[in-house]
């Protein structure tokens, strides 16, 4: 390892490791650790420090770490996502619940390594909300972080209880210790509404109808939606998702009021969606072959967060709108993907 500080980055294979790590890449302040269970694609492996193929829900696997390396921050990104976690609980338990247990634990033993606390970053979910009704998803408009908190799925379970137990690991874990103390984690979460990728490919995630229609489009193919047409929750860029993370990992503590923010940008639903890829690719044909149960569980979420807290402590604004974010980010990128 070089010396310089190192930034942890847990399911470094996904759409969000992807872009995080490209991203940690080009600040260049930094070396990457990435850990994924299987081995990263070359065009990341090729950007970090160290690589490790393991599982996160065991200990070993965080015990690879180069003994020289100096960790300030752990993305933890590793999960499992909606549909795979209503499909498969148990499994949904290990990896969301237990891996980030190892990655708190290994946050605060290394942080007596470093002599000073070591950030834990956290993506949650829009999932880990919980509406009641159709009725009562009209009735509450913008949710903010303390609102409708009873999810209703394996995955928003999993989620809420993470935030929690980060709280947990930072707030009260570290002061109730009857050992020696380590200086502790600093357990920071963002809840995010759909993301949408313009450089990799939706992998299954119940928000994922959007990209999903997207990639058909630009391949002149039809796409049959497996949410209703009116569906409406909230989503962001890529771009966005990212900048976000590292805002609030870059965050001073003394302005946070809070551990778990919300960010977002829009909410549109998949015909308002429809008539901006339209203009661009006429051929982009819609039509709907709703799946009840992941209808159940958009359902369940908000149509739009609030994320005036994050704008206020931590200076959070999206970058890109509805109108940005498909003309400007997606469509460029999509179409000339399968150009080539």
């Amino acid at each position: 390892m070089s010396g310089r500080m190192t930034a942890l980055v847990t399911g470094a294979n996904g759409e969000l490791g992807h872009a995080l790590i490209a991203r940690l890449v080009e600040e260049g302040s930094r070396d990457v650790i990435a850990i994924d269970l299987r081995e990263p694609d070359a065009s990341i492996a090729s950007k970090c420090a160290q690589v490790i193929v393991g599982d996160v829900t065991q200990r070993t696997t965080f015990e690879q770490v180069n003994p020289s390396a100096r960790v300030d921050s752990v993305f933890h990104l590793a999960a499992l996502l909606s549909t795979a976690s209503e499909k498969n609980p148990e499994r949904a338990q290990s990896v969301n619940v237990d891996g980030l247990i190892q990655a708190l634990t290994f946050a605060m033993a290394h942080s007596a390594r470093v002599d000073r606390r070591v950030k834990v970053l956290f993506p949650s979910s829009i999932a880990a909300y919980g509406v009641a009704s159709l009725e009562a998803k009209s009735a509450l408009g913008a949710a903010n972080e303390t609102q409708a908190s009873e999810p209703t799925t394996m995955y928003g379970l999993n989620k809420r209880y993470g935030e929690q137990l980060g709280c947990y690991f930072s707030e009260r874990y570290r002061q109730l210790s009857t050992e020696a103390n380590p200086p502790g984690v600093d357990f920071r979460s963002i809840r995010y509404p759909g993301i949408i990728s313009a450089f990799t490919l939706p992998t299954g995630g119940t928000s994922d109808y959007l990209p999903e229609y997207l990639h058909a489009a630009a391949q002149g193919k039809p796409y049959a939606c497996f949410v209703r047409g009116d569906t409406r929750v909230p989503f962001m860029a890529m771009p966005d998702a990212v900048r976000a993370l590292l805002m609030l990992e870059k965050a001073a503590p003394e302005t946070l009021t809070q551990r778990v923010y919300n960010v977002t940008a829009c909410n549109p639903t998949p015909v308002e969606f429809s008539k901006l890829l339209q203009k661009a690719l006429p051929p982009a044909a819609l039509s709907f072959d709703v799946s009840a149960a992941r209808q159940r569980i958009v359902d369940s979420w908000p149509e739009q967060l609030d994320d005036q807290a994050a704008r206020k402590d931590w200076g959070w604004a999206p970058t890109m709108g509805l109108d940005e974010m498909v003309n400007e980010y997606l469509l460029p990128n999509v179409v000339a993907r399968y150009a080539r």
